[in-house]
């Protein structure tokens, strides 16, 4: 085990890198151990299992995104703001599939209850649309349509769904204008709307 430096942390990364090349889907302790060259019992002195290891890859994923959005957003508001969260979010996700896909996967909730990183990501989202002036339950409503714009979006570019003559990045911006629109004018939950 020391000959192989093998840490959580070193594991961790590495089946991030392996999620990337193959897939969130296709990380196996067995592909890890081949990795590093050891045996796959060598790894469970350092993870608990598949599932843990699952957790803190997508752990690991969160942190990422969330400074790599964070950096985006500094020191902006508004749509600007907005823009600058999706586009952050977009070039992860596409750069990224595996860690990606390890973001939005169902994982252990042990590793994850409490994390610093989900808490961090949590505060963050939320303070993006404090601004637009929105409470609960509407706040999650509103993280909620983000989420699953975003989300949707990133899977369609990334699997070639996107096949109109249209530029993406265009029609991205137009979405993301509407969103900004959207939450300017959110519907209050328990009132009425037009339609």
């Amino acid at each position: 085990m020391a000959r192989a430096g093998l840490t959580a942390d070193r594991i961790t990364a590495a089946a991030a890198d392996l999620a990337d090349e193959v897939g969130f889907d296709r990380v196996t302790l067995s592909a890890l151990a081949r990795r590093f060259g050891v045996r796959d019992a060598s790894l469970y002195s350092h993870v608990r299992g598949l599932g843990d290891l699952r957790a803190r890859v997508a752990l690991l994923a969160g942190g990422e995104m969330v400074d790599r959005i964070a950096a985006a957003v500094d020191g902006r508001t508004g749509r600007e703001a907005l823009a600058a969260f999706a586009g952050a979010y977009r070039s992860y996700a596409l750069e990224r599939p595996g860690r990606y896909a390890a973001t939005q996967s169902r994982v252990d909730p042990d590793p994850v209850a409490g994390s610093l990183v989900m808490r961090r990501t949590a505060d963050f989202v939320y303070g993006l649309l404090r601004p637009y002036g929105l409470a609960e339950p509407d706040l999650t409503d509103a993280v909620r349509l983000l989420r699953s714009t975003f989300h949707g979006y990133c899977v369609l570019e990334s699997s070639g769904g996107f096949d109109a003559p249209r530029d993406v990045q265009r029609s991205w911006d137009r979405a993301v204008d509407a969103l900004h629109v959207t939450l300017l004018h959110w519907p209050r939950d328990g009132q009425p709307t037009d339609l």
